[in-house]
């Protein structure tokens, strides 16, 4: 039998652990989630002893059909869909503008507004500021006030200013000589030329947009029809609460098994909020997550 080589035994060992330690990782990341989605198909009452690990133990839509019983729900979704559209755009475009004009070495002025922008990133006037800012352009109660605020954001712009720096100045350059315009540049030559860059902060955007609920408590909570999927489902997660002392008082008032099967606890209500959540996520994330790698690259040097 022909020996192995020291190189080679060396590169097997170090592929063998290597894979070892890639799996270990890999359980160590997606089993909260996979945890999480088997804990919303299971019974909410057979929950409360614990246990779960891979599999339900009795398999069960109720904790779903407790999250879908209102129809507000998908109102709220759509209003999510909405808002997270909108913002996406028009955060991309006019970002993206902004860092055009600020990465033009003839505009006198990139450097004083740059600072300005960065300095956004470290202080903040407050959320008493903000409110008032938000009611003296009337956006309070109104779907503009997701989209407004969300326009321009400071990392976003470092991240697509250092982008479009790293462009040839000589594409620009035989632009103008055949007479385009700066807009005409930007929207014909610069955009698609930083389409892997604008996918990144699309999709930093779109998650940003997704997951808020704050914005939605603090400045639309009076306006049930402005309400997102986000803050429904934590309305509702707080309104499960109250029936946690039912789900432990099911022994000792002798429910029959189908009321049980019936009920709800905050810990699976939870569950099946974190997937209805996170699954719209989910499916776009796939397509745009090569591009996190450029995204990152680009945004980790700052001149």
């Amino acid at each position: 039998m022909k020996k192995l080589s020291a190189s080679k035994i060396e590169t097997y060992v170090f592929n063998t652990a290597n894979l070892f330690i890639m799996l270990v990782i890999m359980v160590v990341t997606l089993y909260p989630f996979w945890n999480t989605m088997i804990v919303s198909f299971n019974s909410a009452t057979d929950t409360t002893r614990g246990g779960i690990t891979f599999w339900p133990r009795e398999f069960t839509l109720q904790n779903y059909r407790a999250v879908f019983s209102t129809g507000t729900i998908f109102h709220a979704f759509w209003v999510s869909v909405a808002r997270t559209v909108i913002q996406t755009v028009t955060g991309v475009f006019f970002t993206s503008m902004i860092a055009y004009a600020l990465s033009r070495k003839e505009y006198i002025f990139r450097k004083p507004f740059t600072l300005i922008l960065v300095l956004s990133m470290y202080i903040n006037a407050g959320l008493i500021p903000a409110y008032f800012l938000m009611r003296s352009l009337h956006l309070i109660n109104t779907f503009w006030v997701y989209v407004v605020p969300g326009m321009v954001g400071a990392f976003n712009f470092v991240v697509i200013r250092t982008y479009m720096r790293s462009l040839p100045e000589s594409i620009i350059e035989s632009a103008k000589i055949d007479g385009c315009g700066e807009f005409v540049i930007f929207i014909r030559i610069i955009l698609p030329l930083c389409l892997p860059v604008l996918a990144t902060v699309a999709l930093f955007v779109a998650v940003g947009s997704w997951n808020s609920w704050f914005d939605t408590m603090i400045y639309n909570s009076r306006n049930v029809n402005l309400h997102t999927l986000q803050y429904k489902l934590m309305e509702y997660l707080q309104s499960s609460q109250s029936q946690a002392k039912s789900a432990a008082a099911i022994g000792a008032m002798g429910m029959s098994q189908n009321a049980a099967a019936s009920m709800v606890t905050p810990v699976s209500i939870r569950a099946a909020i974190t997937v209805v959540a996170a699954l719209p996520i989910l499916v776009v994330y796939p397509f745009l997550q090569r591009y996190f790698v450029v995204g990152l690259n680009v945004g980790g040097v700052k001149e």
